[in-house]
């Protein structure tokens, strides 16, 4: 049978090094003859967190399904530039999307990393400590993937582990069975996962980055007694909001306070270890290709005095804090706006010989965000005064006053509107549309075709459908 995952080549290392992140890309080692001892298992894991930096996870694949469909984004660049993104920016795209294909194969290349550590380190003779911590990692991996596809595909197929048989090809399970698949690998792994790890294991998953993506589960499922315990223990865990919202983003503070998780991106002196995701949205003709344009909506949307709109969005003719006038060449073509959470000064943006902020860690999940989530978990529970403090702590790093809002439906929206502008272009906003039911009326008040019932989720991917043999089934309306 026709397999539908890539199967894994595992990349071969000369030796434990200390920067777990440095993994090269070249040669390879049938997996069968490579899980032997500690060091294949620490690789094996490490390869894990390479891969994230993908471009089908973190390039034109990811852009497309949760950027451009938003009212937050724009396509950018110039307007025949990638046009198919126009496909998702006017939701016209269909089953036969490369972009889309390339997201489900990249998530499904991630879970077949995560099986061959879970499936092979168990048999390996080493510390035990060790083993049972990269086991956890590869889980939460795995629970990470799988809430990514649910929320894109709704039911998927489930590879519990390599296939004995080594059949691949097997039918979608129902959207419930995935997300209780996320929930037990991502509670198995926060079981295991400590809180932290020292300088020379910055970034890896940790106890609160799992509970974190639970709680994010948990408040797509609308159970708000779970989201308000997994927010209070991630709040119990020392994560703080870091003071400085612009300086947040910048990548001389990467591994702050705030960052619970966030793809690690760090390059040596050939650039390795680097991912495309700075490089495709920096300012066209300057920084980048211009890509992933903020709305004008989104512009305006910021309350006034709100210091989050200046660090998140770049204005053409604006100079930065580092002193770079934006220009984007000077063409009318290009876009007016750009993601400056991803800006770095033009002294730096070709840091390490890389290209266009390039080696810029890409954050995942943050401490504001598990205020919010905490704060409308509060809500829908009716503890007003627990969900406004959590909202209000965020508000007052943005320079604003503290809500007072006492009414349930008012607050609602606000903290939905402080969602939109404290996320902005970090990728929450088309699905938090979705999981709210409003995708519908907001998306189409802004021109885009969204169509209810269809448009929450995106078609299976027609390349996957042939290659099984018919075997995976389309989504309804597609």
């Amino acid at each position: 049978m026709k397999k539908l995952l890539i199967i894994f080549s595992l990349v071969a290392f000369a030796g434990c090094n200390d920067d777990f992140l440095d993994v090269p890309l070249e040669d390879s080692t049938p997996a069968e003859e490579f899980f032997v001892n500690q060091e294949d298992a620490l690789e094996a894991t490490n390869q894990i967190y390479a891969y994230q930096r993908n471009f089908s996870l973190c390039g034109f694949p990811y852009l497309a399904i949760f950027h451009i469909t938003s009212d937050d984004s724009d396509k950018g660049s110039n307007p025949g530039d990638a046009a198919f993104l126009n496909d998702f920016d006017k939701f016209t795209f269909d089953a036969s999307a490369f972009s889309i294909d390339g997201y489900w194969t990249g998530q499904y290349r991630g879970i077949n990393f995560a099986n061959q550590v879970i499936t092979n380190v168990p048999d390996i003779d080493m510390n035990a400590d060790l083993k049972n911590r990269l086991l956890a990692e590869a889980k939460f991996f795995r629970g990470y993937h799988y809430f990514n596809l649910v929320r894109v595909f709704a039911g998927v197929p489930i590879y519990d582990g390599l296939p004995e048989d080594g059949n691949y090809n097997i039918p979608r399970n129902t959207k419930e069975e995935v997300y209780d698949f996320a929930i037990q690998n991502l509670t198995e792994a926060a079981e295991v996962l400590p809180v932290s790890y020292g300088a020379t294991d910055e970034g890896r998953a940790t106890k609160g980055a799992a509970k974190g993506i639970l709680a994010k589960i948990a408040l797509y499922q609308k159970d708000w007694a779970k989201v308000k315990m997994l927010t209070e223990e991630v709040m119990g865990m020392g994560y703080s909001l870091y003071p400085d919202y612009y300086e947040l983003f910048r990548y001389q503070n990467e591994y702050n306070s705030e960052i619970i998780f966030d793809i690690q991106s760090t390059a040596d002196s050939n650039c390795q270890a680097s991912s495309q995701y700075g490089q495709i949205q920096g300012v066209r003709a300057q920084y980048g290709w211009g890509f992933n344009s903020p709305s004008e909506d989104l512009a305006n949307t910021y309350e006034e005095g709100d210091v989050r709109r200046d660090a998140s969005i770049l204005f053409v003719g604006e100079t930065t804090p580092e002193g770079d006038l934006i220009t984007a060449g000077n063409d009318a073509s290009n876009p007016p706006r750009y993601n400056q959470k991803i800006y770095v000064s033009s002294a730096d943006f070709r840091r390490n010989n890389c290209a266009e902020n390039s080696d810029s860690n890409i954050p995942v999940l943050r401490y504001a965000d598990i205020l919010l989530m905490n704060a409308e978990a509060n809500n829908e529970l009716g503890n007003t005064s627990a969900a406004l403090e959590s909202l209000n702590k965020v508000r007052e790093r943005a320079g604003l006053e503290d809500s007072q809002t006492t009414d349930q439906s008012a607050l609602r929206l606000e903290i939905y509107h402080e969602r939109r502008v404290e996320l902005a272009l970090e990728g929450e906003r088309f699905f938090d549309l979705v999981r709210t039911g409003r995708a519908g009326q907001v998306l189409r008040s802004k021109g885009k075709s969204f169509t209810d019932g269809v448009n929450e989720i995106f078609p299976i991917p027609a390349n996957q459908i042939t290659l099984s043999n018919d075997v995976l089934t389309q989504n309804p309306g597609y």
